[in-house]
């Protein structure tokens, strides 16, 4: 789901970008009222949660590949404002380190990935929590909330790409950027999502849930008590970067995320918007290391974008209210 560069029109970044802005001030400010400075440090760790899960691409129907987010995972522990903020900076840390996704789509990818994902998946989390109580419908709530919530996000993106044909094109009628209308752009990028993509984005909320209400039960925002020990989350935390290499074995490029020379051959030109169009030269693109091995590259990316999302919120907890008084 991540839209790479060129393939929205500037004009739609732009408007994109512009509904992020008062969306990023509610945030940070919600944020600040609502998660205790003893806490925000947490939400890096949570942060580093999603960028590692969007490391892990799956195989999905039709040769493309996918990934989950963890977007309603971060809601339902610190709220649907924090997994906003979280998922916002882990977005930017893969377009502008690692090219993944793009620095002018970084607005869209946003406000799918980022607010409409998180913000989904928490109220139907909640809508069903509330009738089902106890550990296990909490869990039933989770899966089926990050479903839909991945859901929802993959099908804003398809719009996104499927109206950039029918609204810019050339004197010869040809896209300047994305060139398949909605017809083709929904159906292929939500079979992929519905049949595995969301299954994966349940999957790994419930596992990374069960976890942690077992070996670290007061990481979150709702637990009363502090956060004493989180060294199992940080377990947790290496040990999924270890792993991140198995992202490495499905092959394919994701839908929409096709290099200009792979477009051109599957659509028989090359739009001049996307040939032509405006190139971030990333540190380390698509997660690798010049002169390391792929698996090695992709590990050391992992440390880094985990690491950057702990650092951001680490000094982010000064901005917060001051630390609660938590009882035992």
């Amino acid at each position: 789901m991540h839209i790479p560069e060129n393939y929205l029109s500037p004009s739609t970044c732009a408007v994109a970008a512009v509904a992020m802005v008062p969306i990023w001030h509610q945030a940070v400010k919600h944020v600040r009222e609502e998660v205790p400075q003893e806490k925000m440090p947490l939400i890096g760790i949570a942060a580093a949660f999603s960028f590692l899960a969007m490391m892990f691409n799956i195989p999905l129907p039709g040769g493309t590949t996918g990934h989950a987010v963890c977007g309603t995972l971060i809601a339902i522990l610190f709220g649907p404002w924090s997994a906003t903020l979280a998922v916002s900076i882990a977005l930017a840390i893969q377009a502008v380190l690692f090219g993944d996704g793009g620095i002018l789509s970084l607005g869209a990818n946003c406000f799918n990935m980022a607010f409409v994902l998180p913000h989904v998946g928490y109220h139907l989390y909640k809508l069903i929590e509330s009738k089902m109580p106890g550990e296990r419908g909490n869990l039933v709530a989770a899966a089926i909330s990050s479903y839909v919530g991945l859901n929802a996000a993959a099908l804003l993106t398809a719009l996104e790409f499927g109206i950039q044909p029918l609204l810019f094109t050339d004197a010869a009628g040809n896209a300047l950027y994305c060139p398949y209308p909605i017809s083709v752009a929904v159906p292929a990028m939500m079979i992929g999502h519905l049949t595995v993509a969301g299954l994966a984005e349940a999957g790994f909320t419930c596992a990374i849930l069960a976890f942690l209400s077992n070996a670290a039960p007061t990481f979150g925002i709702e637990s009363k008590a502090s956060a004493k020990s989180i060294s199992p989350v940080i377990a947790l935390v290496i040990a999924l970067v270890a792993a991140t290499p198995l992202g490495l074995i499905a092959t394919g490029d994701a839908w929409g995320e096709w290099g200009v020379e792979d477009l051109a051959q599957m659509v028989g030109y090359t739009p001049a918007g996307l040939g032509n169009g405006w190139e971030w030269s990333s540190l380390m693109p698509d997660y690798t290391v010049g002169g390391m091995p792929e698996w090695a590259g992709y590990i050391l990316s992992a440390i880094i974008g985990a690491a950057l999302l702990v650092i951001v919120f680490r000094l982010a907890s000064g901005l917060a209210k001051p630390t609660m008084e938590f009882g035992d």
